[in-house]
């Protein structure tokens, strides 16, 4: 066997092992709101859509911005934003709803819900090893919504816990609910 192939074969085996030991990794759909990078488990998220038109939901919860139409499905349009009290923005060229849905299995309703996030990133893969623990490092509030950080190409990426906010659990509620502020179209 010649050297080049035998260094091939090692470097095969040394990735091989790494492999193993990090474990299978998980798809998280990355995006990015406030100067942040967020992530979801991609498995859960069904579509990815440009900002429809929002029908308004009068007395809705407070991240909750309104209702779209998507194939004659009526889908309730969560703000990210909102949910997770980040400061407010008005949607952009690039601002997107992502489609997602957690069955009864996953400790959802199985209801596809919009999550209106500021731009969509791209796919991110996980080793559970990579994931570093988020409850020291994040406050009370936002801890319930992030189940841990990844880190990769110097990025921090906080992992968003889907179950709270699709599983039908309550929002946080402001003082006084704010006006949509053109965020009826795009």
């Amino acid at each position: 066997m010649s050297k080049a192939r035998e260094a091939s074969e090692a470097r095969r085996a040394a990735l091989a092992r790494r492999a193993v030991e990090r474990g299978i990794r998980a798809e998280y759909l990355a995006f990015r709101m406030a100067d942040e990078i967020y992530a979801v488990p991609i498995a859960y998220v069904k579509e990815i859509l440009k900002l429809p038109p929002l029908t308004e939901v009068p007395r809705a919860p407070f991240d909750v911005m309104g209702v779209i139409s998507v194939r004659g499905r009526i889908v309730t349009v969560r703000d990210l934003r909102r949910r997770l009290r980040l400061p407010e923005a008005a949607p952009t060229r690039r601002s997107r709803i992502l489609l997602a849905e957690l069955g009864p299995e996953q400790g959802g309703t199985g209801e596809r819900v919009g999550l209106f996030v500021d731009e969509v990133l791209h796919v991110y893969r996980f080793a559970d090893a990579e994931i570093e623990s988020a409850a020291n490092v994040l406050g009370s509030e936002l801890a319930e919504y992030v189940t841990g950080i990844g880190r990769q190409e110097g990025e921090m990426i906080l992992l968003v816990d889907l179950k709270p906010i699709l599983g039908g659990a309550k929002a946080p509620a402001p003082a006084q609910r704010p006006a949509l502020g053109g965020r009826t179209g795009a």
